[in-house]
């Protein structure tokens, strides 16, 4: 079943995707670049918000891969209490990032790695993340004004993707600038769940306020691509 991920970037927000349907609950901040990290009491507002009825994930920001700054602010994220901290890979160490991480074996959020289809993902990382133990691995684009997914990767590209990481036992997502008019093609792939920002805006764009009647649109979307819409019990299951 694929599941609708909505980032937002307040507890308010946080509120609106609940009540709008959303299954995974993102927290973000779109003005701060691809991944933007929001402040830590904005986290915990927001996980506050959810209240545990939903999964909730959060970006560490556009960081680097040098290892001990990628370690503090995975730690940092997930002491706010989000059940998955989610890290791009950006340029840098992954090997020692990878290392560094396996290192805090106590850490109580999940982890998802995030590859940019405008960067010419390397999928053979896709083994070390899962033997590094990460939850998941999804698809997404670093640089919003270059436009969206699709642009950047095909449908069979993407199916690769997806079937690579199933494989592997990982979690799966697409993102990037996703419009309501690519859920039917995306959603046949059957990636875990579609993530959203600018869609969820109207005509505000993703660093505009979530617009709850667009956020409605993408979830009928879905619905209309017979989609089957998890419990709140399943959904948070799925991410433990």
């Amino acid at each position: 079943m694929t599941r609708l991920l909505a980032s937002v970037m307040s507890a308010a927000e946080a509120a609106l995707a609940l009540d709008g349907g959303a299954d995974i609950i993102d927290l973000k901040n779109p003005a701060a670049g691809a991944l933007g990290a929001l402040p830590s009491a904005v986290l915990g507002a927001c996980v506050a918000a959810v209240g545990g009825r939903r999964p909730v994930s959060a970006t560490i920001g556009d960081l680097p891969l040098d290892p001990p700054r990628v370690a503090e602010a995975v730690a940092y994220t997930a002491a706010t209490g989000v059940g998955i901290v989610k890290i791009g890979l950006f340029d840098g160490d992954l090997p020692g990032c990878l290392a560094a991480l396996k290192e805090r074996r106590g850490r109580p959020a999940r982890l998802v790695a995030v590859l940019f289809a405008d960067r010419a993902p390397d999928l053979s990382v896709l083994g070390p993340l899962a033997e590094a133990g990460f939850l998941g691995a999804m698809i997404d684009t670093a640089d919003k004004a270059a436009g969206p997914l699709l642009r950047h990767m095909d449908l069979p590209a993407l199916a690769a993707f997806l079937a690579q990481a199933r494989a592997l036992g990982l979690m799966t997502g697409l993102a990037g600038s996703l419009r309501l008019d690519d859920v039917p093609a995306l959603a046949a792939l059957r990636p875990d769940y579609l993530g959203f920002r600018g869609a969820l805006c109207g005509p505000h764009g993703r660093s505009g306020a979530l617009d709850p009647r667009a956020l409605a649109a993408v979830r009928r979307a879905l619905d209309r691509c017979g989609v089957q819409r998890p419990s709140a019990a399943t959904a948070t299951a799925g991410a433990q």
